[in-house]
């Protein structure tokens, strides 16, 4: 059974702080007094700036200690023994390896920057080593260039909210943006440079991504923007929700949850049976680029890797090969 965070409300004036930032502390933390409090929070606030990150490292924490404290165990009491013991508990609640390593992973960083701030003399979790995991193809589903093709021209056109999700799916497979990128671009990031369109990402760790459209994302996007009369407004957001009474877009942000759903929808609609993602188009992109001839360095570049080796994980060519192979398989 997984855990659950057991978080309390202390009403100590020590703190204050963590109150006043609205900050529910998981039991552990607030028995360690102000700065073990004023750390985490620190850690959550300063340290880590992506929000995606944010909220995937505190769900980790939050678990950690709460599973820490079933066992009657002080922050300071904490040995390499509790983050093992931990870590085959993920195991028999069945993690997959790779999240147990990014659990292991996130703990790790949380209890160095207790270290680094005088909260605890050393590192429990240091010696411990999580399971070996070795990946060379991606999870991500990922359609062929007619199933894509296929899925976008069935989007209906004579609305908005279809040449917003055509734009959108467009942009995730034509410049291979993630999906928080796409999300929280704003209208300023498509702009016209040498009589062409661009985009412009911002990707985590705050780089900053620009590319030309495909000359058919060009065609979605500007569709979209004379449709949506947004074209003037350069700070607000690109993609957003529609009003349920106007049927128009409405001034807030489209959430990615909300992205998720649409091209599941859409996907649905269009007849593929995929279970496909956001990220889907992601890997459809980079897959299609090197099938018609893209080289494995361009499109490290083009999806603002930091290795060839992420690129190769989205890299579905040896699919075919496979399922060629398989069918060689003739019996009778």
């Amino acid at each position: 059974m997984k855990v659950t965070s057991a978080l309390i409300i202390s009403k100590e004036d020590d703190l204050g702080l963590a109150l006043a930032s609205g900050v529910v502390l998981p039991s552990v933390i607030a028995r360690a007094g102000k700065r073990a409090a004023e750390r985490l929070i620190e850690f959550f606030t300063a340290h880590i700036e992506n929000a995606n990150t944010r909220r995937a490292y505190g769900r980790v924490a939050w678990n950690f200690f709460a599973w820490i404290d079933e066992r009657n165990v002080a922050l300071e009491g904490i040995t390499a023994v509790h983050v093992a013991a931990w870590v085959e508990s993920l195991k028999r609640d069945e993690y997959e390896v790779a999240s147990v390593k990014q659990h292991l992973a996130a703990v790790r960083m949380l209890l160095d920057y207790l270290v680094t701030g005088g909260v605890l003399r050393h590192n429990p979790s240091a010696s411990v080593k999580g399971p070996l995991h070795s990946v060379r193809r991606g999870k991500t589903p990922v359609l062929n260039g007619h199933e894509a093709g296929k899925l976008i021209e069935s989007i209906p056109t004579d609305t908005i909210t279809g040449l917003r999700d055509r734009a959108l799916i467009g942009l995730m497979t034509y410049t291979f943006a993630r999906i928080g990128a796409a999300v929280s671009m704003k209208v300023a990031d498509v702009f016209v440079e040498r009589n062409r369109l661009w985009v412009r990402l911002h990707e985590k760790g705050g780089n900053r991504h620009e590319m030309p459209c495909h000359h058919s994302l060009e065609e979605y996007l500007n569709a979209y923007l004379d449709a949506g009369g947004v074209r003037e407004f350069a700070a607000a957001p690109l993609f957003r929700t529609i009003d349920r009474k106007t049927k128009t877009l409405s001034n807030r942000p489209l959430p990615q949850a909300s992205a998720w759903e649409m091209v599941n929808r859409r996907a649905r609609a269009a007849g593929i049976k995929t279970a496909v993602c956001n990220h889907t188009f992601r890997g459809t992109g980079i897959t299609a680029y090197l099938e018609n001839g893209g080289t494995l360095e361009r499109a490290q570049s083009m999806a603002n890797h930091a290795s060839t080796r992420t690129t190769q994980l989205y890299d579905r060519r040896s699919d075919k090969a496979t399922l060629d192979d398989v069918e060689r398989i003739r019996l009778g």
